[in-house]
């Protein structure tokens, strides 16, 4: 019994691969980038809201139901490397993260998904 508890803790304090994912619409080469601290599973949430059309982002919905799941990939863009201490607050890093792939990749108009901001 003690093992399990120990291994259900082990497990809560494993820190998943946390960073920045990309959605590409391989017929138009549009791109959604978003940001995580559970990479795997929020890529699973992105397909799951997309296969059910309960996707937030309208347009990369519509693309997706008239194209096909096979028409578009998932991919992990980049992680960050955990730190020594476990109460570390990784958003910070996360929104900085993502501010710089928006910068470099510029997903929006006839590139991407995203809405400028003003």
């Amino acid at each position: 019994m003690n093992d399990l508890k120990a291994k259900k803790k082990l497990y809560k304090q494993t820190l998943r691969p946390m960073g920045i994912y990309q959605i590409k619409n391989l017929a138009s080469g549009k791109i959604y980038l978003g940001r995580s601290a559970d990479l795997n599973g929020k890529i699973n949430s992105e397909r799951f809201q997309l296969r059910n059309n309960m996707h937030m982002n309208k347009e990369l919905q519509n693309d997706f139901n008239d194209l096909g799941e096979e028409k578009f990939s998932f991919a992990i863009l980049d992680c960050l490397a955990p730190k020594e201490d476990p109460d570390y607050d990784y958003d910070g890093d996360l929104q900085t993260l993502e501010a710089m792939w928006l910068k470099n990749l510029q997903p929006f108009g006839a590139k991407g998904y995203h809405k400028k901001k003003p």
